[in-house]
């Protein structure tokens, strides 16, 4: 009965979808496209901003030339640089606070997913000041203009520039889950592929799977998607199979760098809609409980969670298959389905990422609680798992 209840939740919700204001950020995109942002800025008429970031990416110097031009265009910055690898309710409060105290009008959020998410989750908390970010969590409970917010990605993965989401984990409870509303999706998103020439093998490898992961959740959730979704999860995958790899190898492929920021970004505007699954679901509970990288968590648990779906997943996989040229031993769909996970598989080998996620046994029921919880009703996964799928799943995880 539950999961009939699930399937007529979600129906419900795919009416609404229609009734949405969707809307996409405005990109501005290529080499040296960060050297424009001070003259949006001012364009708005803003005279102090707040920028959200980390310590790692202040110490590489990659700002500096964003300082200078904000300088130049006579635009002053507050640079809160405290945000965790896995942004806390604490995180957040400290950013609200340096907002308020300075007199901000707005913030750029410059890094990858967790400087975004804590933008959001400050300009949550800027528009509902009476609500701590635990009742925010959760479906469209913020309902409010938050203050306008630039994204300068410095990762191709997470596509936060164009989602609702903002994932924040409590500092107490460790408990990490996603705030969710239209309010959150950023203005501006800008796409310059020289800040991330610098990455390292390893995080290319893990942002371009975490990118991969919303396209193919997206795609293979399918019902909440309009024909946008869809072609954009085709575009996102199609653009990670030609390019993730041979960027991995060779870092300073500008071209490359380019095609996966575009891939990152029509994939986090596919699961805005279309949603994620139970990768994500069970993933947050990795990097709640014990500091998992986002995209780490992605880059182990989709071929997985992907082979547990079985057959209902095979049409969805077996679309993308031919989408990006796979070959498979027949054209029968389940072949097709199989053959693109195999490509995920090998393609997680030739990178390095490990195979299966490190977890202690006494935290089992914990991380089905939590994964049960974010996952249902909401996500609507090709087969819609109970508590003891989730447990059945968690423990073949070895």
């Amino acid at each position: 009965m539950y999961k009939l209840y699930c399937r007529i939740y979600q129906g419900v919700m795919k009416i609404g979808m229609y009734l949405l204001p969707w809307s996409m950020p405005k990109v501005i995109e290529g080499e040296g496209s960060i050297r424009k942002l001070p003259s949006l800025i001012k364009e708005k008429g803003f005279k102090k901003v707040l920028i959200v970031t980390d310590k790692t990416l202040v110490g590489l110097h990659l700002l500096d030339g964003l300082f200078a031009s904000l300088k130049d265009e006579g635009i002053e910055y507050v640079l809160f640089d405290g945000v965790d690898p896995n942004p806390t309710d604490l995180n957040v409060e400290e950013g609200v606070r340096l907002y308020k105290d300075n007199g901000c009008e707005a913030m750029v959020a410059f890094g990858g997913g967790s400087p975004m998410d804590c933008a959001k989750g400050i300009g949550a908390r800027i528009a509902r000041p009476k609500k701590s970010i635990a009742k925010l969590q959760g479906l469209f409970k913020v309902l409010k203009r938050i203050p306008l917010i630039y994204t300068v990605p410095t990762t191709a993965g997470t596509g936060s520039e164009t989602t609702i989401a903002a994932v924040i984990t409590e500092a107490k409870t460790h408990h990490k889950a996603s705030i969710n509303d239209l309010s959150l999706m950023p203005k501006y998103a800008i796409l310059d592929p020289e800040l991330t020439v610098g990455l390292p093998p390893k995080t290319t490898a893990t942002t371009g799977m975490d990118a991969l992961c919303h396209a193919v959740e997206a795609y293979t959730n399918n019902t909440y998607n309009s024909k946008l979704e869809k072609d954009l999860s085709k575009k996102a995958t199609k653009l990670i199979y030609d390019n993730l790899y041979k960027v991995y190898l060779n870092p300073k492929d500008i071209v490359g760098r380019q095609n996966l920021q575009r891939a990152a970004f029509y994939a986090g505007r596919a699961f805005t809609r279309g949603s994620v699954g139970y990768v994500h679901a069970i993933g947050h509970t990795l990097g709640g409980l014990y500091g998992t990288p986002h995209g780490l968590a992605m880059s182990i648990l989709l071929p997985h969670v992907m082979k547990a779906y079985g057959e209902k997943a095979y049409d969805r996989l077996s679309e993308l298959c031919d989408v990006c040229g796979i070959k498979a031993d027949s054209d029968t769909k389940e072949a097709k389905a199989k053959a693109f996970i195999a490509w995920i598989e090998d393609l997680k080998v030739k990178m390095d990422i490990p195979l299966y996620p490190e977890y202690k046994d006494e935290d089992v029921d914990q991380i089905v609680a939590w994964a049960y919880k974010e996952g249902n009703p909401l996500y609507p996964t090709p087969v819609t798992w109970d508590k003891e799928d989730f447990k059945k799943f968690i423990l073949s995880l070895k």
